[in-house]
């Protein structure tokens, strides 16, 4: 069984990044810039958007938060997108979900310019990951693919089993799997809380994606042998430690771990390559964005 190291991984990714970003400096160009805009005060949300920050700082980028009160309007917020949109020194940006209950997620991230969609969410970065175009892939998902070329899992041909149907990862993750190319072609069936005899679909999967937020879900024996593990879940359990709670996936990893061929733990598996993976995106903006200007 091999792990499938994320902090690894990531690390190694912002390293290239970084080399990247030394010789843009050294060319006297402008280095990547990436923005992040937050609303109200939600604790995982606000740890997430500073790791974004302080991974911005070791690889060389220019990175912005612009933080707004729980009490913004939806106008105000759109007006603030239309900033950002304008702004040439801004590569790429990101909302950071979830939006306070008196916001329409769906309009804000429809208002975002697709050219600086580095999350990947706009229905047009969307529709063009469909279609096997050049786009931002979503963070997550691309951190995925990223994993399973760099570690050679072969998935040509293999069946792929999807868990979760979230715009952010399993639908994504199940066209792409599915596409011509390395990683994917490989048969793909998206299964969510409607699905009948999971466990008869999963014993039958070569590779499992699963990103449902159920702790524990996918047992041993929901699993064949040798099959590749990639768990995208990630709760918060409380218990009586001193910090008052535990980290885990949606997979049984003590027991699973010892069927798989690989597998992602929780933490240090998908995690740290999604915020990798937004900076790869950023960077590829900022190409994008001085290919246009020349």
């Amino acid at each position: 069984m091999t792990i499938l190291d994320g902090r690894k991984t990531s690390k190694d990714i912002k390293e290239e990044i970084k080399v990247e970003v030394d010789k843009m400096k050294a060319n006297g160009e402008k280095v990547p810039h990436l923005a992040a805009v937050i609303v109200g005060n939600d604790g995982a949300s606000l740890t997430y958007v500073g790791s974004k920050v302080r991974a911005c700082e070791r690889v060389g980028f220019e990175s912005t938060m612009v933080r707004m009160p729980n009490t913004t309007s939806e106008i105000e917020l759109l007006d603030t997108i239309d900033d950002l949109n304008n702004n040439d020194d801004i590569d790429g940006f990101i909302i950071q979900l979830p939006l306070p209950p008196q916001i329409n997620t769906q309009k804000v991230l429809m208002a975002v310019n697709p050219d600086k969609d580095v999350d990947g969410f706009h229905p047009t970065n969307f529709g063009k990951m469909a279609l096997d175009m050049s786009t931002f892939i979503p963070a997550t998902p691309f951190g995925i693919l990223e994993l399973l070329d760099r570690y050679g899992v072969e998935t040509k041909g293999k069946h792929t089993v999807v868990i979760g149907r979230s715009h952010i990862v399993g639908r994504p993750m199940s066209i792409l799997m599915g596409r011509k190319g390395f990683p994917g072609n490989s048969t793909v069936t998206l299964t969510h809380s409607h699905t009948k005899n999971i466990t008869q679909i999963t014993s039958q999967a070569d590779i499992i994606i699963t990103a449902l937020g159920v702790p524990g879900f996918l047992k041993a024996e929901m699993v064949k042998d040798d099959a590749v593990i990639i768990d995208v879940g990630i709760t918060r359990v409380a218990d009586d430690s001193e910090k008052g709670y535990y980290i885990t996936g949606d997979v049984d990893f003590e027991n699973v771990s010892k069927k798989a061929s690989f597998i992602t733990p929780v933490p240090g598996g998908v995690g740290p390559m999604t915020i990798a993976m937004l900076l790869k995106n950023t960077l590829l903006a900022r190409e994008q964005h001085r290919k246009h200007r020349s």
